[in-house]
Formats: C-alpha cells, sequence, structure tokens
C-alpha cells in the first residue's frame, strides 16, 4: 500500500508539472528558433548555421534571386526598345556611274557625251507625320508594363519568402511540442511499468502508451521532412547552399487585422501591379490602333543627286517619292482589324483579371479572418480548457476514479489544440503574405 501510493504521487508531480509547462509555453510564445532540429531526425550532412531575419531574408532574396535579376533586364531590355522604335530610317547613300560597261579608266566615262557622269546620291525615308511618335508611344507602354511584371515578380518573391518563414515557426514549434510530449509519454510509460511490475497496473495501459509513442514519432519524423523542405525553399529563393540552417531568434505574435475587404478591393483597384500591367497593355492596343489607322497614308522618300561629269558642267538632282498603298484590302485594312480585335481582348483581359484578383481577395481574406477567430478561440477557450480538465484528470486518476488512458486521451487532446493554435498564428500571417502582392501593399511590417 505504501509503494502504491509513492506510485501515485510521482505520477501526479510529473503530470502536473508538465501541464504547467504546456499551459505557460501556449502563452508566453517565446523566442523563434528555426534551427531547432531533434538529434534522431537531424541530417547527417554538414550544415552551415546562418542567424538572420525576416527583414534581412528579404533583401537577400530580392538582392540574389536570379529570376528577379532576370525580369530586371528584361525590362532594361524592353525600355532600350523605346528609342529605336522612335528613330528615323537610316539613309542611303549611293555610288553609281554611267558610262561604259567597264569601270575602269579611261573606259569608265564615255568624256563629250552629256549623258555620261559619275553619280553621288543620297536619300531618305520620310514616315508620315505621326508614325514614328505612336511607334514610341507604343513601345513605352510595352516597357511600362513589364515594368509592372517586375514590381509582381518582386511582390511574388516576398511572399514566397514570408511564407516558408512563417511554415518554419510554426514546424519549430511543432517539433517543439511533440517532442516535449513524447518524452512525457515514455517517462509515463516507465511509470506504468512499474505498476504493472508490482501488480498495481494494466498491461493495456502499457501498450496504449507505447503506440502514442510511436504515432508521435511518426508525426515527428513528417514535420522533420516539412521543415528540411520549407528551408531548402528559402535557400534557394536566396540562392544559396540548400544545406545553410537559418536560424531566427524574432517573436511572433498573431496579428491584429483590421482592413476591409471593402478597402482591400479599393487598394488592389489601385495599387495592383497585376492590373497597372494590363492598362499599360490596353494603351499600348490603343496606339497601335491609331498607328493602323496611320498607315492608310503614305510615307515619302526624299532624295538629292550630284553628277560629275568630265569637261561639262556638274549637275544636281533632288526627287520626291511617293509610296502608295494601293493594295489597302490585303494589307492595311486587315491590319486595322487586327488592331481592333486585339485592343478590345485586353478590354476583356483586364476585366477577367480584374474579377479573378478580387475572387483571390476574398478568398485570403476569409482565410485571414477565420484563422483570426479561431486563434482567438484556441488561445483563450479551448487550450485552457483543455489544461483544466487535463488538471482534472491528474486529480482523479490519484484518487482512482479515471484510469490511465483519460490521462492519455487528455494530454492527446490538449497536445492537438496546441498544435491546431499555432498552426493557425502561422496560417494568418502566410494568408497576410499572400495576400499583399495580390493589393500590391503592405498589409504587415
Amino acid at each position: 500500500m505504501k509503494e502504491q501510493n509513492i506510485i501515485q504521487k510521482i505520477v501526479v508531480l510529473v503530470l502536473s508539472f508538465i501541464c504547467f509547462l504546456s499551459f505557460r509555453d501556449t502563452f508566453a510564445q517565446p523566442a523563434i528558433s528555426l534551427s531547432t532540429t531533434n538529434n534522431a531526425y537531424s541530417s547527417t550532412q554538414t550544415k552551415t548555421l546562418q542567424k538572420i531575419t525576416l527583414e534581412q531574408l528579404i533583401l537577400q532574396a530580392l538582392d540574389n534571386n536570379p529570376e528577379i535579376k532576370m525580369m530586371q533586364r528584361s525590362f532594361d531590355m524592353m525600355q532600350a526598345r523605346v528609342p529605336q522604335a522612335k528613330a528615323w530610317p537610316e539613309p542611303m547613300l549611293s555610288l553609281g556611274y554611267l558610262g561604259n560597261i567597264i569601270p575602269i579608266p579611261p573606259f569608265d566615262i564615255q568624256k563629250g557625251d552629256p549623258s555620261s557622269a559619275r553619280m553621288l546620291q543620297f536619300s531618305q525615308e520620310i514616315p508620315f507625320p505621326g508614325k514614328l511618335a505612336l511607334k514610341g508611344k507604343i513601345a513605352t507602354k510595352e516597357a511600362e508594363a513589364e515594368w509592372w511584371v517586375y514590381q509582381q515578380a518582386r511582390l511574388d518573391l516576398i511572399a514566397e519568402v514570408k511564407e516558408n518563414y512563417f511554415e518554419l515557426w510554426y514546424l519549430n514549434k511543432a517539433i517543439n511540442i511533440v517532442s516535449k510530449n513524447r518524452d512525457l509519454l515514455e517517462k509515463f510509460t516507465k511509470i506504468t511499468e512499474a505498476k504493472y511490475a508490482v501488480g498495481k497496473g494494466l498491461q493495456q495501459d502499457i501498450l496504449k502508451a507505447q503506440v502514442e509513442i510511436s504515432k508521435l514519432t511518426e508525426q515527428l519524423a513528417l514535420f522533420e521532412q516539412q521543415k528540411e523542405i520549407a528551408l531548402a525553399k528559402i535557400n534557394s529563393f536566396l540562392y544559396q547552399d540548400l544545406n545553410i540552417v537559418l536560424e531566427v531568434t524574432e517573436e511572433l505574435k498573431p496579428s491584429d487585422f483590421s482592413h476591409t475587404l471593402t478597402g482591400l478591393n479599393e487598394i488592389a483597384l489601385s495599387s495592383s501591379p497585376v492590373l497597372k500591367m494590363q492598362k499599360r497593355k490596353i494603351d499600348r492596343e490603343e496606339y497601335n490602333f491609331q498607328l493602323a489607322q496611320k498607315e492608310f497614308y503614305p510615307d515619302f522618300t526624299v532624295s538629292f543627286t550630284y553628277q560629275n561629269r568630265p569637261n561639262m558642267p556638274e549637275m544636281y538632282g533632288v526627287n520626291i517619292g511617293v509610296k502608295l498603298p494601293i493594295y489597302f484590302w490585303q494589307k492595311q485594312r486587315p491590319a486595322l482589324t487586327e488592331a481592333f480585335a486585339g485592343l478590345h481582348k485586353e478590354r476583356k483581359r483586364l476585366d477577367s483579371t480584374t474579377v479573378n484578383l478580387l475572387l483571390k481577395i476574398k478568398e485570403k481574406y476569409l482565410l485571414i479572418t477565420t484563422s483570426q477567430k479561431l486563434t482567438k478561440l484556441y488561445g483563450k477557450v479551448i487550450i485552457p480548457q483543455s489544461s483544466l480538465s487535463l488538471e482534472s484528470a491528474i486529480s482523479s486518476y490519484e484518487t482512482g476514479k479515471v484510469d490511465f488512458l483519460t490521462l492519455i486521451d487528455g494530454l492527446s487532446t490538449l497536445l492537438n489544440y496546441e498544435l491546431n493554435y499555432y498552426e493557425q498564428v502561422s496560417n494568418m500571417e502566410k494568408a497576410i503574405a499572400a495576400l499583399e502582392p495580390l493589393v500590391g501593399n503592405t498589409l504587415h511590417p
């Protein structure tokens, strides 16, 4: 009887202490350490530890990511086309003669023949007024559209870095919680085995505890795998060695998200890079349509000719040529139809892009508000209630009113709710990060 009381007291003390730690960890929210790794599941590869903040991650990604550099060069390429489009056609300089068939002195020029001469001609094609200006505007709008593609790529990269950063935060929390509960179950198992050895316990309790330990070990392995993937993704965004382990010591608290859906839509309609890019494409097609109308008007060619005639006066000539668009039904008219269709296509694409954008914003907004509600529910109601329930189960177990399986179920329930709490905090932050490139603005520092 005395030995049984000692064992029960040990169990109660251990359970009470662990329950206190669980309750404290849930609401204290200690600093983040994304490099925490369980030794049983750590990689055997040599890894480099790098301490870095989220802001540093973003800056490093923007500086090093090859896709961002590619998009920047694409914009530079489009911008370099603007002066080319506005430039006049190159002039032509021609050199020739009229005389003998063999252009070797003295057989080149027929002396005394007024029609025999050495000729130098300079000619310049002159587009119809307004055409070059329209071509320059088209190229400018194409460059501006590419600029907003580049800006959208930057926002997308920042969002991906943030999402994986918050995923790492959650996985770190999950690994810590699961490891802690697995260690606790192992202690429970030893106590239960001791009770069973003296005939005071049930073999069913031992088997149940072992099954729960195996389930937590499986869960821990999956969390470790997901953490390695998230780390590799961030390293790829930073364009650095995938084996670098990022250690971040920043405190993450649930955000106070106060934006309304109407306000987010207004921000997106005025700031979204996708919409700005599409509007520039519409402007380009409008100028292209105007250019197609201009193509019905002729271009001109002006040339100046100089003739050198031996022993005779030099001669000068000026020619003006007009390019006649007489095949307009095969060229200019179909081109005008093409430009008109292209303009309406881009306008409809803007409508489609706007609808899809507002839909995505609403999806992220609902995810944020739902996660915000669940975070408060778990943190202020469910987890405290589960902690009290576990404490009650410990007290009841001490007096013999509940069995060991009830303790296991209470501990498992608290574990799941703690994981759900941190997962919802992570989901909310990830949804805010994914919302920012949609509205084209920073919503969370």
